[in-house]
């Protein structure tokens, strides 16, 4: 066995063993790229070349961005927006059967669009409607579910912080203006299909209908959510018009929902402190979950492995379409068990080289790889959405599964369908000439 052969096992044996230890991901890379380094060159340059590229990884000005959006996101998250967010989302559906699922779904999906977080719609929408969709006579393992799977639309609907990681992943490929815009179709694909499952589940368990609600009332409701709504409009249509990019927009989400925040008088100036401390822990866990998966990506490059991957593949499969379904198999096992940031930087330059050379766009693969990897976000063993919405909900994971799998299977079926229909992705995309 050559050493390049043995390094290759050390690093994948090592790697998936300090995670079943329970290591922290960012430290597992870290320490299984710097092993598998030494068994190639001596300790001493090993280490040097690993602390090069963690540094060198993150030298990124694309990756200013994510700070930013992370401050935004913390700031929408306290003050108030939720509330408003949710008031405007029940005047449109409450009347429905089920209908209070349905503002849990619509809020979800603004709160996670507007903040770029997943995590931060399920503990903000979650805390607020799972009591109230208790006091409805919904059961609060319901109510977590679909707040659970709603929630990771924000990672699709633009800004989103993961698809810029991936814009640096591609190698520049794949653009982040490009990304957000064809981010809008599947993730609002994945909301009604979620609330296409409510529809069916509360018809048949005869789920309370709201009060109807006024036109006067609608408009009211939703003057009071319009600036909030506002942000996505400056955001997007700003890097998508080209008048600022990417990380300009990031500051400006921060100055508008910290001018927004203070109008409302949710916060003040006086929780700012504690707001930019929770940020920065956020961004240096993150960031230094970017700068270990870089250095892994330099070395599969170091190891060819991308090379060997795709020669395998090609070898093996045929088939484009079998190609593409073991890929998104491969990816749904590893979103089980590794979080969608490290899992972002480490197989997209395992997996791009493939696709692309199938004839499929770079920026198509990224939304198919985030969809996929969100799915994962809400399932055993280490997804985090999966613990975050159970623990709003104050119930366990357990009683959680049962009803989160039908929820998932019907992601599995969107992810599938843009997988295999490339439009639902590149239309808006094209349209817009990115």
């Amino acid at each position: 066995m050559s050493i390049e052969s043995l390094s290759i096992i050390v690093l994948f044996i090592s790697f998936f063993t300090l995670l079943i230890l329970n290591i922290p991901v960012a430290y597992a890379i870290g320490i299984s790229t710097t092993i598998s380094l030494v068994l190639n060159i001596d300790k001493l340059p090993a280490i040097t070349t690993i602390a090069q590229r963690m540094t060198t990884g993150i030298d990124n000005f694309a990756l200013l961005a994510i700070p930013f959006f992370i401050l935004a996101g913390e700031i929408m998250k306290r003050g108030g927006i939720a509330n408003r967010l949710i008031n405007f989302a029940k005047s449109l559906v409450v009347r429905l059967p089920g209908g209070l699922a349905f503002v849990n779904v619509l809020a979800s999906m603004l709160f996670g669009a507007i903040s770029g977080s997943a995590i931060a719609a399920t503990s903000a929408i979650g805390s607020i409607m799972t009591d109230r969709m208790e006091d409805e006579g919904y059961p609060r393992e319901f109510s977590a579910s679909v707040n659970i799977t709603s929630s990771t639309t924000g990672l699709l609907i633009p800004p989103s912080n993961i698809l810029i990681v991936y814009a640096l992943a591609s190698g520049g490929t794949a653009s982040v203006a490009a990304l957000f815009i064809a981010g809008y179709f599947p993730g609002i694909l994945v909301g009604l299909a979620i609330m296409g499952y409510i529809a069916f589940v509360a018809i048949n368990r005869k789920f309370p209908k709201g009060e109807r609600v006024s036109l006067a009332e609608i408009w009211n409701y939703f003057r009071k959510a319009f600036f909030s709504l506002l942000l996505l409009v400056i955001v997007v249509g700003g890097i998508v018009a080209g008048v600022f990019t990417a990380t300009e927009a990031s500051v400006i989400a921060v100055v508008y929902a910290a001018v927004l925040a203070l109008i409302y008088g949710d916060i003040s100036t006086k929780d700012f402190p504690d707001i930019l401390l929770t940020s920065a822990k956020t961004t240096a866990v993150v960031m230094f979950l970017i700068c270990t998966s870089m250095a892994m990506s330099w070395l599969f490059s170091f190891e060819s492995i991308p090379e060997l991957m795709s020669g395998f593949l090609l070898e093996k499969f045929s088939n484009r379409f079998v190609i593409f379904l073991v890929i998104n198999i491969i990816l749904l096992i590893v979103g089980t068990f590794m979080d969608i940031t490290p899992a972002v930087l480490i197989f997209t330059p395992i997996f791009l080289p493939v696709v692309t050379a199938l004839g499929m766009n770079p920026v198509h693969f990224g939304i198919i790889m985030v969809l996929n990897l969100c799915i994962g976000l809400c399932t055993p063993p280490v997804g985090t959405i999966l613990f975050v919405g159970s623990g709003v909900a104050k119930i366990s994971v357990s009683q959680v599964i049962k009803p989160l799998l039908p929820f998932l299977a019907i992601m599995i079926i969107v992810l599938l369908l843009v997988s295999y229909i490339p439009e639902i992705s590149m239309f808006l995309p094209r349209l817009f000439n990115l």
